[in-house]
């Protein structure tokens, strides 16, 4: 006998259906092998088909007793962050699971499921946007791109199931290892366990989802002969479901620009997302909703209020409610005490795209240091040339300058910035001046510690970190079950609120007495990439005030290359302002004291940024 005989033989006394496969289509190599989604093969079909070594296949669904897989395609690149995300709900869960990798750098994740198992699902797609009509390949498959728009777009799949009807190569086949438990000691998980693996699989999505569609001349037509508008089409653009959705026992549990419900029945995790008006459903267990679809808001009206296809019943009650109806403007009665009232606005705001170039623009100081970094950038960006120049504003008046509220120009900013988009340049060009004032000392770098930052500010009083890495440090936090690191965090948020007060630091093992700083100044500049950005973060991160402190920027593409120049040759303007912040001491105490003890000099407002202040606050 065989090796792989011997294993598919094993495989079937575990009841699983194993076939042979051929290795490049990725199929069943067995003839007619639809028969063998109701039976198991018979040990002479095994004997016969594996008398030598060769690929196989399991089928999954019933002919394997309710196994599933869900598929890691593109690489696994999303397999990490979707372990760490099931774990964070159920610890445990995924390391019951059978785990293999694929020749390409995917995986599969195997379990059987207590219930019935459904059809194969596309969980997880992104779009690829590509330049011209033709054939790609990725990770080892061929795409066609189709025309969406002025582009041409290629949609992958990252994460999808194979349940009944499917099949997947595995392990003794060449390529596909093993990592974690056999094929014969399937773990059977329940229904919520199922669930919570699927719906974290889908909120990975990165596709945005467009509603399905509904009939044109029966789910909106006016009703009632009326012909000035279309319940439907005004419920759509106006109106809110989530009244509707609670209603009905669906829960939010994620606020945000793309919204994560909860479906009725289930105390955690995600059924389904709402974003623009279309409500995505991920959930196999959520009728009268189906799994991978979209609805809009008159379509999800529809299925809760009225049930399947009573369009016109759904069109009828919204006329009563009032859409459909043209807006029309309160009577102005003279002498009325009231204003006349503005339309009803709509459910959200547009998204207003890049921040304008303008508003980065800050006379001065500020734009001096910018216009450098843009003539002698490998890669010339705005928005990272204000947060460089920004930063630097900030470090040297730290300690030194408040408005007539005692509020401190004490700045966190955070540039989301790929890689490759000269990112390093503003930093090179703070850390140069700060080098020719001689303050180099108050220059940090990457933080490990909440520690480490106190033990910096107790040295220097007023600190600049520039830290290349602050995705990282977010990661980190959140792997560290112990929270290690959680201190980071909690001391940047205290040192933020107490740049006008005293700020106590821990007490050393050597150290007799308590340590103060009295006015501590620390100003962050951070870069992180995108997409390592946003999935890092958490709950807690988004809820403890720290990021509501922080400017955030996205740099977007990288600017046109050009030839650099070097940082050691800095205008003779910029470094006359610089030396003046350094040297520059307000404050009537004896000089030796204003160092421990500054007496900050207040800037007054002018009348238009004192107004521009008290519509922001507004």
């Amino acid at each position: 006998m065989t090796k792989h005989f011997e294993v598919a033989l094993a495989y079937t006394r575990a009841e699983l259906c194993v076939l042979p496969a051929n290795l490049a289509d990725k199929r069943p190599d067995a003839g007619n092998w639809k028969q063998y989604q109701n039976r198991l093969p018979t040990d002479d079909e095994l004997r016969r088909w594996f008398k030598r070594d060769r690929p196989m296949c399991l089928v999954a669904g019933p002919a394997s007793d309710g196994l599933e897989m869900i598929d890691f395609d593109c690489g696994g690149e999303k397999f990490v962050w979707w372990r760490y995300k099931v774990e964070l709900q159920s610890p445990g869960l995924t390391d019951q699971l059978v785990l293999e990798r694929s020749p390409s750098g995917g995986w599969h994740a195997v379990y059987r499921h207590e219930s019935d198992v459904y059809g194969n699902l596309k969980l997880a797609e992104r779009q690829v946007v590509v330049p011209e009509n033709k054939e790609y390949e990725f990770y080892g498959k061929k795409y066609k791109p189709a025309k969406v728009g002025d582009q041409y777009v290629i949609c992958l799949t990252v994460i999808e199931t194979r349940g009944e009807g499917g099949i997947f190569l595995c392990d003794p086949t060449p390529g596909y290892i093993l990592t974690q438990g056999r094929f014969e000691q399937l773990p059977v998980i329940t229904e919520e366990q199922r669930m919570l693996l699927l719906e974290t699989a889908w909120s990975l999505t990165e596709l945005k989802h467009e509603p399905d569609p509904e009939p044109a001349t029966v789910s909106r037509s006016p009703v009632g002969g009326d012909t000035d508008g279309r319940p439907g089409d005004d419920f759509n653009e106006h109106g809110d479901i989530r009244p509707t959705l609670r209603a009905h026992g669906w829960t939010l549990k994620k606020r945000g620009d793309n919204e994560y419900w909860c479906r009725p029945g289930k105390s955690h995790g995600t059924s389904a997302t709402l974003k623009d008006n279309v409500f995505y459903v991920f959930s196999t267990n959520a009728f009268p909703f189906e799994p991978g679809h979209g609805y809009s808001n008159f379509h999800a009206y529809t299925l809760l209020e009225h049930g399947k296809n009573e369009w016109a019943a759904a069109a009828s009650a919204l006329r009563r409610e009032g859409y459909g109806n043209p807006y029309v403007a309160p009577a102005i009665h003279v002498g009325a005490a009231e204003p006349v009232a503005d339309p009803p606005p709509k459910s959200e705001s547009p998204n207003p795209g890049p921040i304008p170039d303008s508003l980065l623009h800050v006379p001065g100081f500020v734009d001096d240091v910018m216009r450098y970094s843009l003539k002698n950038a490998p890669y010339p960006s705005v928005p990272l040339a204000f947060c460089g120049a920004m930063a630097l504003q900030s470090f040297l008046c730290g300690r030194k300058i408040c408005d007539a509220g005692d509020l401190r120009p004490n700045v966190y900013l955070l540039a989301l910035a790929s890689s490759g988009t000269g990112k390093d340049f503003p930093r090179k060009v703070n850390s140069r001046v700060l080098f020719e004032i001689g303050h180099s000392n108050s220059l940090g770098d990457k933080f490990a510690s909440g520690e480490g930052i106190q033990d910096a500010l107790a040295r220097n009083y007023s600190m600049l970190f520039q830290n290349d890495e602050m995705d990282g440090v977010l990661r980190q936090i959140n792997l560290d079950r112990e929270s290690k690191r959680e201190s980071i965090f909690n001391i940047l948020l205290t040192l933020y609120t107490s740049a006008s007060e005293v700020y106590p630091i821990r007490t050393k093992a050597n150290q007799k007495d308590d340590a103060q700083i009295d006015q501590p100044h620390l100003t962050l500049f951070g870069t992180a990439t995108p997409q390592y950005f946003y999935e890092s973060l958490s709950h807690r991160m988004l809820t403890n005030g720290f990021f509501a402190r922080m400017i955030i920027i996205d740099v977007g593409k990288r600017g046109e290359g050009q030839t650099p120049g070097s940082t050691r040759q800095l205008p003779e303007s910029i470094l006359r302002v610089a030396h003046w912040w350094g040297d520059f001491q307000p404050g009537t105490q004896r000089m030796n004291l204003l160092e421990v003890h500054p007496e900050p000099r207040v800037v007054p407002y002018t009348p238009e940024s004192a107004k521009a202040v008290i519509k922001l606050q507004r």
